[in-house]
Parts: structure tokens; C-alpha cells; sequence
């Protein structure tokens, strides 16, 4: 029995309304209700959100011989490997978990999702201009729904460069410490695809015309500290603390990302939170 009710675990505005606007007969999920393939109905599916879930969930349904949309955002990317070792051997190295939220853009660049990349099969590169090689096609960001038709905005081109920078600065950096570090590495060219911009942008997609059974929403989550009735958060909604601790006695918090490091709410990170936390509320 196909569940008919949208879940709108983590939808902004305006993905909310447009989550509203799509007809009943259509299966919405959010990504974190997603389980395989054979789960869901014959048809078409589309995919809104191109970070990490969305890009693991759009390949393993192509794969499986699925027709795939995917909603693209500015999710940025990394090869699985590079230069003879894992990336995150790297990412180690260059302490690019160990930046602090100082070094960030903007405030709002904590929200930001985690590049996209995979771990099935041992691991492997994920790449939106392959999705396009394969048969995926890809669209804007949704804007808004209106009679069985999805509306996307014309920045598809816009967000594919935003994920190719990050690549590419990122294996800038890489190679720089190789060298400053004298590091014996091979050396190596990350293929540079350009697919994604040599086809014609979509701007609107009639669902029933597209056969278009079932919407995954991997738009992420939102904080929800609605419990929490004491005045300890900025207008963005996240807690103002220091490393966790917060001006109200006996109240912290921990787990979540920049908290007081990118890797705060990561497992590879957290410990070294809770340990200081622990020294918090025990001196």
C-alpha cells in the first residue's frame, strides 16, 4: 500500500509549497523513508537534492534501470580517490574537517551539505556530468508545482560550476601540501566532463506526461528545538554556545555540524565534543 501523504521532513520554503502542489496520485518520500528500487511504484522518479543522499539514491535507481530527474543544487564534489589514496586520507591531512566556523563565508554556510561521493562497493567517484552520460537528466532547483507541472528555476549550469570549483579547489589543495610536504604521490588528472552543459536546460516538467510515479525529497533536515524554551539561539535557529556550552547553566549542546568544528557532527569528530563536554560537567 503506497503511502499518499507528503512528508516534508527538512522542506523549506518554497519546496514546501511546492511539495503541496503535486497531485495525490504521485508518492512522495522523503529520502530518509527511501529503502530500494523494488520499493517503489512502476515509472519515472525524481530526485530533488543533489548532495550526498540525493546523488547515492539517483545512481542505485538508474542503475537498476530506472528513468531518473534529479533536481540539481550547489552540493560540491570529491573522487573517492586521489593521488594513490582515499580522499578522506587527504581530507585528514589538509585538516579539512578541523576548520572552524570563523573560516566559513557566511553564517549560513554551516547548513551546507556534504560533497557528494560514495561508499558502496568499496567506494567510488560520484559525478553529475556522468549521471548525464548515463541517461539521468537533470534540472534547476524546484521553484514551484501547479497542475501536475514542476517548475525549476534556470541555474542548473550555475550550480554544475559551483560543484566543479569545489573540486577543483579542493585538488588544489591537495596538491599544494603534497608539495610544500614533499610527499612521494603519483601524480594524476581528475577527467573534467562537461555533459552537464551541453544539453538543453529544462524548465518545466508535466509529471503525468513524464510518467513521473514517485518524488524523493533529499533536501536534508531542519533543527528542531521547539523543546528547548529558553533564549540560547541566533536567527538562524542555531544555538549560540561556546564549543557546546550555552550562557544557561546545565544546558549544552553537542553533535551537530560546526558546533566547534566541521567534523563536530560527524562520528570522526564528536568524541573529541564529548570529551570536553564531559570535562565541563564534571569540573
Amino acid at each position: 500500500m503506497w503511502r499518499q501523504n507528503t512528508h516534508k521532513q527538512g522542506l523549506r520554503f518554497p519546496l514546501r509549497q511546492a511539495a503541496s502542489g503535486i497531485p495525490a496520485s504521485i508518492i512522495q518520500l522523503h529520502s530518509s523513508e527511501y529503502r530500494n528500487p523494488q520499493a517503489l511504484p512502476p515509472g519515472a522518479i525524481l530526485v530533488v537534492g543533489s548532495a550526498q543522499s540525493g546523488c547515492q539514491i539517483a545512481e542505485e535507481l538508474y542503475h537498476s534501470g530506472r528513468c531518473v530527474y534529479l533536481s540539481v543544487g550547489t552540493s560540491g564534489r570529491v573522487p573517492r580517490r586521489y593521488r594513490g589514496e582515499d580522499i578522506f586520507h587527504w581530507l585528514n591531512l589538509i585538516h579539512f574537517f578541523d576548520r572552524t566556523p570563523d573560516k566559513l563565508p557566511s553564517r549560513q554556510a554551516k547548513f551546507g551539505a556534504n560533497p557528494h561521493v560514495s561508499g558502496k562497493d568499496g567506494g567510488h567517484s560520484l559525478n553529475l556530468h556522468q549521471f548525464v552520460r548515463d541517461g539521468v537528466t537533470l534540472a534547476g532547483h524546484v521553484r514551484s508545482a501547479e497542475d501536475g507541472v514542476l517548475n525549476f528555476a534556470a541555474d542548473l549550469k550555475e550550480s554544475l560550476a559551483k560543484t566543479d570549483k569545489f573540486e577543483a579547489d579542493l585538488l588544489a589543495q591537495i596538491d599544494h601540501f603534497i608539495a610544500q610536504s614533499g610527499l612521494a604521490a603519483p601524480s594524476e588528472t581528475v577527467p573534467h566532463r562537461r555533459d552537464g552543459y551541453e544539453v538543453e536546460e529544462i524548465r518545466a516538467l508535466n509529471l503525468k506526461a513524464a510518467d513521473v510515479s514517485t518524488i524523493i525529497w533529499a533536501a536534508g533536515y531542519q533543527f528542531d528545538f521547539n523543546w528547548v524554551k529558553l533564549p540560547v539561539f541566533d536567527e538562524d535557529g542555531f544555538p549560540v554556545q561556546q564549543r557546546g556550552v550555552t550562557s544557561q547553566p546545565g544546558l549544552y549542546f553537542i553533535g551537530l555540524p560546526w558546533l566547534y568544528k566541521h567534523k563536530s557532527g560527524l562520528l570522526m569528530g564528536v568524541g573529541d565534543d564529548a570529551q570536553y563536554l564531559t570535562e565541563q560537567l564534571t569540573a
